[in-house]
């Protein structure tokens, strides 16, 4: 049972009476300083510190989470710790422009690649970035067109307009990861300009009170409102003449109801692309993300965390991830397939138990399993699916996403000793490309030697990885948690086709036209790293779901994000390092 009361369906009369302020202060909002955003901005940072650990505690009995369990770990980082990480970010990036000192800031971090494109190092940021995320990178990668010397340009173009009018967002929240509904309204608030309406999901409006809590100074000014109920409640906004965008995150199937309708008159209009409604609409709907395994000889030790790092990818919050893993693309004649398989296998079965309390997940992996009868049954209670399937197209695991605890194992032609380990990974590129549904992230498995021998021809590959955000040798969900970074489907796709959805959140450097994210991290933990040849302390991460300390360091990073201190950090790489 969650620690806070799940709010009653909002009525009509307290729905209309929501736009109606909202409407009323809009273009106060949007016309306001900078100077006042910013200190609004600011006041958070304590309300979510007051709130956190009833956050992370009605978040944990929801999702089944025992007292005491690392797992409740997650909850602090996909709660308060990224909801608070991302404000100071994006107040450096108000700060610099009101000074008018956005090209300064950027000039330093800002490198151009052979074909053109505009990459800018967003991380690390700072000495407390090199100590907490040591050996992690994160880049930018801007669209084709943006130079480097335009590229100031394209940073909060809100902002370089005169007099703007004020707008109202209806932002329809998540219900798997507690903190992308407030960060969500943070992103409408500040990178657009719009006052916000957030409707709670059903499978988590049990913390509506506690982001009323935070968002009280927003709430008493007029810019934030709140509204809570299903599918009903849901179609009365979005069909509201007071909202003037719509920002949504769920599924693909999902959007195209809001969009243009259910049953045969909601195909005929997508057919047509005639939608439903007027506002547009932004999204961010997950898809069907792989890992691809690059060949190289890899020892036990590698075997063996690199599974937790596959198993974690698809484990974490029990699957109910939009950027889960959900394939496993390996090559097929690499001499450990075999045994890393086996490895993950190994992972998945013994790790901690946890309910599958989403809603329709039974159902969900009762049709993977009918679609794979030889899939293994893994865990204590058996709801952990492994398959391993041909790479056909015409796979179900490879067109629709699982949402849940289901992992599709596959293997490539290629990728033997006597082979270009780069040859296989173009072809697996390609694939993945032509064959996944959804484009927002991928991860990439290699060992540094493998690396180092394919050199500058390695960003080529990952050029060509047409997906939001990239990870190498980290979860491409990490990338969810870097706040300077890009979050959403790569670029290109439309109301009409979908895919992993349409627009950017997160984006604290306020950039128009974001291509992708590529985050990069360490193969091994400290010190084995350095048998490898890198240079790191960075410990077991945070994500992983064999990590024995995880709560207790998200706790202290959490803390860290509201009221960064040094004399902090001694406790957190304490904890991270027995992890």
């Amino acid at each position: 049972m969650p620690t806070a009361p799940t709010p009653p369906d909002s009525t009509t009369a307290e729905m209309d009476a929501a736009l109606a302020d909202l409407q009323a202060h809009a273009t106060e909002w949007a016309q306001r300083p900078l100077s006042h955003k910013i200190e609004m901005l600011e006041g958070l940072l304590p309300r979510i510190a007051d709130v956190a650990g009833r956050w992370v505690t009605a978040a944990s009995r929801a999702k089944g989470l025992a007292v005491g369990s690392p797992l409740r770990g997650e909850e602090w980082t996909s709660g308060p710790w990224a909801l608070a990480n991302y404000i100071a970010p994006l107040a450096e990036t108000l700060r610099h422009i009101e000074a008018g000192t956005v090209a300064e800031a950027l000039a330093d971090r800002t490198r151009q690649r052979e074909n053109g494109q505009t990459v800018v190092r967003v991380m690390p940021d700072g000495l407390y970035d090199r100590v907490l995320l040591a050996g992690m990178t994160a880049d930018v990668w801007m669209q084709p067109g943006v130079t480097p010397e335009a590229l100031a340009e394209t940073v909060g173009t809100f902002y370089q307009r005169e007099a703007p009018e004020g707008r109202v967002a209806l932002v329809l929240g998540a219900g798997n990861i507690a903190s992308i509904p407030p960060l969500d309204v943070l992103y409408k608030l500040y990178a657009e300009g719009e006052v916000v309406l957030l409707k709670m999901n059903p499978v988590n409006a049990y913390l509506q009170p506690l982001l009323e809590v935070i968002f009280a100074e927003f709430v008493e000014a007029g810019m934030v409102r709140f509204a809570s109920g299903g599918a009903e409640v849901g179609q009365y906004l979005t069909a509201h003449d007071a909202v003037d965008t719509i920002h949504m995150t769920g599924s693909a199937a999902t959007h195209d109801a809001i969009v243009y309708g259910t049953g045969d008159e909601g195909a005929r209009r997508k057919a047509a692309d005639e939608p439903q409604i007027d506002a547009p609409v932004t999204s961010e709907l997950g898809g069907v993300s792989p890992c691809l395994v690059v060949p190289g000889d890899w020892s036990e030790p590698d075997l063996v965390f690199q599974a937790e790092n596959v198993a974690s990818q698809k484990l974490h919050n029990n699957g109910f991830n939009c950027i889960a893993s959900q394939v496993l693309v390996l090559p097929e004649r690499w001499a450990q397939r075999g045994a890393f398989v086996g490895e993950v296998r190994r992972v998945m079965d013994e790790a901690v138990d946890r309910p599958t309390y989403y809603p329709g997940a039974p159902d969900r992996l009762d049709a993977f399993a009918e679609a794979h009868p030889s899939a293994d049954r893994l865990g204590p209670s058996g709801t952990r699916l492994l398959a391993v399937v041909s790479p056909d197209d015409d796979e179900p695991a490879f067109q629709e996403e699982v949402f849940g605890p289901a992992l599709a194992v596959t293997a490539l032609p290629g990728g033997g000793t006597d082979e270009d380990p780069g040859d296989w990974l173009e072809r697996a590129v390609d694939w993945c490309n032509e064959t996944l549904t959804g484009t927002l992230g991928a991860t990439i498995l290699i060992h540094p030697r493998t690396r180092r021998a394919l050199g500058d021809r390695f960003e080529e590959i990952l050029s060509r990885l047409r997906y939001g955000t990239i990870g190498v040798n980290v979860w491409s969900g990490t990338g969810y948690f870097v706040a300077q970074g890009m979050w959403g489907a790569f670029p290109g796709h439309t109301r009409d086709d979908v895919q992993s959805g349409i627009g950017v959140v997160h984006n604290s450097w306020l950039f128009e036209r974001p291509q992708k994210t590529v985050v990069q991290g360490p193969f091994a933990p400290f010190p084995r790293s350095l048998l490898l040849g890198e240079v790191h302390t960075a410990p077991t991460p945070i994500y992983f779901v064999t990590n024995e300390t995880a709560e207790t360091t998200a706790r202290r990073v959490t803390e860290f994000a509201v009221a960064p201190s040094p004399t902090r950090l001694p406790g957190i790489v304490a904890s991270a390092l027995r992890g």
